[in-house]
């Protein structure tokens, strides 16, 4: 049974938390996985079988195969490419691409979700630099996420942080999400917002925080086979990605992946346990 501060959120208890954390280190293992495997000359179906089978050695099932009809466990978006590229054998990685991972898993009825944006090789410091933008405007977003705040706070947090970089587009056609025992579940997460607005945050909330931040304008376009998401101006785009729990000590950051420890001790988060 679930407690519900509204009828269409799913409140969790901290056990069932704690199983959200268990699938959420899955896909921390895998992500990481791919971080260490990725190189110019794989394509990124290569990727995909990595991904699927470190979920199912884990006992766990890929999110996003058969999700609506998407073929891959993973969405692998090259360059301007902004979400949900279908992994392909005619999608090679090249020197100085970068790669943005989306990665989902289910372990028994609960769901993790989590991504990165990877570099390939040697990228240029402009790729760095958006990149390193991104992934910080996620942890402003996530610092967001405490008692009594708001949706509203976790949007304008994300979206004040990335204007305050430079000529940086922010995607606003897609945002995070609640998430649980489905992947995607409401409350919907926009990564814009004005503080103090929207849903206010309860204990036992979790939600996807996902920013998009693109080197050029914030317009996006899908393309034909009707799952990528492609920049307008064909400009590149970094994608990043973390489920999170709203606690009485904060934001339990429920993917969390080794090489954010640090990053979560600063922010004086709850130890999500490595």
């Amino acid at each position: 049974m679930f407690r519900r501060a509204d009828p269409s959120v799913q409140l969790k208890t901290p056990e069932q938390v704690r199983k959200m954390r268990e699938a959420g280190r899955i896909v921390a293992r895998t992500l990481e996985e791919l971080r260490n495997t990725a190189r110019p000359g794989m394509t990124t179906l290569d990727l995909d079988a990595i991904a699927e089978r470190s979920i199912r050695d884990a006992d766990a099932v890929p999110s996003f195969k058969g999700y609506h009809g998407f073929p891959g466990s993973i969405c692998a978006s090259v360059n301007e490419e902004v979400v949900h590229g279908i992994p392909r054998d005619t999608k090679v990685l090249q020197n100085g691409d970068i790669i943005s991972v989306d990665c989902g898993a289910i372990l028994d009825g609960w769901h993790g979700d989590s991504a990165i944006t990877i570099a390939i090789g040697e990228v240029s410091a402009e790729d760095h630099r958006m990149m390193q933008v991104c992934e910080e405007a996620m942890w402003r977003g996530i610092a967001e996420m405490r008692l009594g705040r708001h949706l509203g706070d976790i949007g304008h947090a994300i979206e004040s942080y990335i204007r305050s970089q430079g000529r940086y587009g922010n995607v606003q056609e897609y945002g995070g999400h609640g998430i649980g025992t489905e992947m995607h579940m409401d409350p919907h997460v926009l990564n814009y917002g004005k503080p103090g607005k929207g849903m206010k945050l309860t204990k036992g909330m979790c939600l996807a925080i996902e920013p998009m931040t693109n080197q050029g304008t914030r317009h996006v376009a899908s393309l034909s086979d009707e799952w990528t998401v492609v920049t307008r101006d064909g400009k590149r785009s970094a994608h990043f990605e973390h489920s999170v729990a709203v606690t009485a000590d904060g934001p339990l950051v429920l993917t969390a992946r080794e090489e954010n420890r640090v990053k979560i001790a600063e922010l004086g988060f709850p130890d999500p346990g490595f």
